[in-house]
């Protein structure tokens, strides 16, 4: 009788160790999911931000009937292998330098497509805010669960991996000046 006890919490035990390793697994899976989702959106947001600028950079040289290369370093960008982050802060630079051509020509400043552009830029600028948080917010929660005990042995068994931030930023390394202008 005794050993059907024994047998019976060992049982128990097992089931209850499996069923927690199924959450956490079950879990760190589902935020993986959530950040390739705000990834893809991301990449997305960036591709649609880029076109406008090859759009911007059209209506510029039509416009101004110029064929200078005003914004030939951005063009670029496609062919480069650059980070997400890195890809926005270029993106945001070349916008600002359209916004400086519109401001200097009265007849940039008129034309509806380029107005059209301007608020779609806006739009991706609030798209993207808000999917860098959401991309933020489950790379961390996913970070702890792959430190915290016990999921931590969970994510090791896996292969789950700490992922950086959408910046690039590493928070356990020992880069202390990873914060740039």
């Amino acid at each position: 009788m005794n050993l059907f006890f024994i047998f019976l919490l060992l049982i128990i035990l097992g089931a209850s160790l499996a069923i927690v390793y199924i959450l956490y697994f079950n879990k760190m899976q589902f935020l993986k999911t959530k950040i390739e989702q705000a990834e893809g959106i991301i990449d997305e947001t960036l591709r649609k931000r880029y076109d406008l600028l090859v759009r911007g950079d059209n209506i510029v040289k039509s416009t101004l009937k110029d064929e200078k290369e005003y914004f030939k370093e951005y063009l670029n960008l496609k062919n480069k292998k650059i980070t997400n982050f890195d890809m926005d802060r270029k993106l945001k630079e070349a916008f600002h330098t359209l916004t400086k051509f519109k401001d200097d020509y009265p007849e940039l400043n008129e034309n509806t497509e380029l107005k059209d552009i301007f608020f779609s830029i806006k739009e991706s600028d609030e798209k993207i805010v808000a999917i860098t948080s959401y991309y933020n917010k489950n790379t961390n929660l996913l970070n702890e669960l792959i430190r915290k005990f016990p999921s931590n042995f969970v994510a090791k068994f896996h292969h789950f991996t700490i992922r950086s931030f959408f910046d690039g930023k590493d928070m356990t390394d020992t880069v202390y000046d990873d914060f740039k202008l």
